[in-house]
């Protein structure tokens, strides 16, 4: 069996401080990659004079207007030739064994529609790992395992190419949680694969996080739309867990109509109880008391969750 090629793909948008670590973690990977695309999403900042300076014939830049990140990974899908497409942002890193855990894991559990590892936590305090699945291999039941831990995030996730042919590609102008968007689609049709070993830092210092600047979305694609009523409890709550996780996020930054329409068609979930409150109460409150609170919140769960507790 031959092995396989893999292609990395690295969205950029105005991260000129962060850019460079990730494409040097990308070309320092002890399983080579076929090649590393780097799609700048409209940058102002400089972060695509970086990459341009960077002196490898692996690393290739292309450029687009401002389209938002799902355009961006899409476009760089389409300009790469592996068989897999490892993704990487551009303000997170691999260590040098993570490509070669990802090959190995398809050799091992091939048929899989993603491949992904363990990752661990950059934050201002300090770096944490993240909590995740202690079994290596086919995941038994993503959804159910997902509930309340982490088995797929973007940079430490890898999707063969022929599984864009069956599911699509990612939800264009979807700007929050458009990853659990595409991991539901490929979840639901192919088996997942994890690897517990912690070989992505996925950075929550960066600068320009995604979920800081918020302005309305203009897609297709919804949360809504992908809900199935008659699939599985786990399945329907797993979805319910994505939308409310974005109507927190739009309702922080004054996305009052969309994150009351989430509550209100998910307000049935069981498992996302303490998540539907939170969005119910922070639309009730005025625009400029969201943010502050839920960010205490999530600082204090922050350091709790810590602590193991």
């Amino acid at each position: 069996m031959s092995k396989p090629t893999i292609s990395v793909v690295i969205p950029l948008y105005n991260k000129q401080r962060e850019v460079a670590a990730a494409v040097h973690s990308a070309l320092a990977q002890s399983y080579p990659p076929a090649e590393i695309v780097v799609v700048d999403d409209g940058s102002t900042d400089g972060g695509a004079e970086v990459v341009r300076q960077i002196p490898s014939p692996l690393v290739r830049l292309v450029t687009q207007p401002n389209a938002g990140v799902c355009v961006a990974r899409n476009h760089g899908i389409a300009e790469t030739s592996g068989e897999y497409i490892a993704l990487l942002d551009a303000d997170d890193e691999w260590e040098p064994g993570f490509l070669a855990e990802i090959a190995a894991l398809v050799e091992e559990f091939p048929g899989c529609g993603l491949y992904c590892t363990a990752f661990s936590i950059v934050s201002d305090d300090g770096v944490f790992p993240a909590e995740t699945p202690s079994e290596r291999g086919v995941v038994g039941n993503f959804f159910r395992d997902s509930a309340h831990r982490y088995i797929a995030i973007p940079s430490a996730a890898c999707i063969p190419r022929r599984v864009f042919d069956t599911v699509g590609g990612f939800p264009e102008g979807m700007k929050i949680a458009e990853d659990l968007y595409m991991w539901i689609k490929i979840a639901r049709r192919y088996p997942v694969c994890f690897s517990p070993e912690r070989l992505v830092r996925y950075s929550r210092v960066a600068s320009n996080r995604s979920a800081a600047v918020y302005t309305p979305e203009q897609t297709v694609y919804s949360f809504e739309e992908l809900y199935d009523p008659g699939a599985p409890d786990e399945d329907r709550e797993f979805v319910a867990r994505a939308a409310l996780g974005k109507a927190l996020i739009q309702s922080v930054k004054g996305g009052t109509k969309e994150a009351r329409r989430a509550a209100c068609f998910f307000g049935w979930t069981r498992t996302y109880r303490r998540t539907l409150r939170k969005v119910r109460i922070l639309n009730s409150l005025p625009v400029s008391w969201r943010g502050p609170l839920l960010g205490a919140y999530n600082a204090l769960a922050w350091r709790i969750a810590k602590k193991g507790l």
